[in-house]
């Protein structure tokens, strides 16, 4: 038998809370995704002010980098380098734009968070804000 640690509705709702509280704090409107390790939707939330389109860009670059154990940035990064199509993949969910990450228990994917909205660069310090938020 294995047991595993999973990602918690309260830990989803800690990761959308924080990254609310910063973009509400500057203004800026984003989705919030929190996902499980499967990349499955535990958690949405889209700000005032949230570009439509960013709604299921924001879910799927979670889902991205659930799926692929790492950020989302990091898997396209790596498919432009090798000249490799995501749709090689296979998976139409995949984004290659940052904003995706893996969130991490003792070594372990146990989730992942995704935002969408604003600029790449800030998408990313974001979501990585809502991961250290359950450190």
């Amino acid at each position: 038998m294995k047991t595993t640690t999973v990602l918690t509705l309260a830990d989803a709702q800690k990761v959308l809370s924080t990254i609310q509280a910063e973009l509400e704090q500057h203004n800026e409107g984003a989705a919030i995704a929190v996902v499980d390790e499967h990349g499955e939707l535990l958690a949405f939330a889209r700000t005032d002010g949230c570009p439509f389109t960013s709604i299921y860009i924001a879910m799927n670059k979670a889902y991205t980098a659930a799926r692929e154990r790492k950020p989302s940035k990091q898997v396209g990064d790596a498919s432009r380098a090798q000249g490799f199509p995501m749709s090689n993949y296979g998976e139409l969910r995949y984004v290659t734009w940052g904003g995706g990450v893996p969130i991490k228990h003792e070594g372990v994917v146990i989730g992942a968070v995704g935002v969408s909205g604003v600029p790449e660069e800030r998408d990313m310090a974001l979501a990585q804000m809502g991961v250290e938020a359950l450190q």
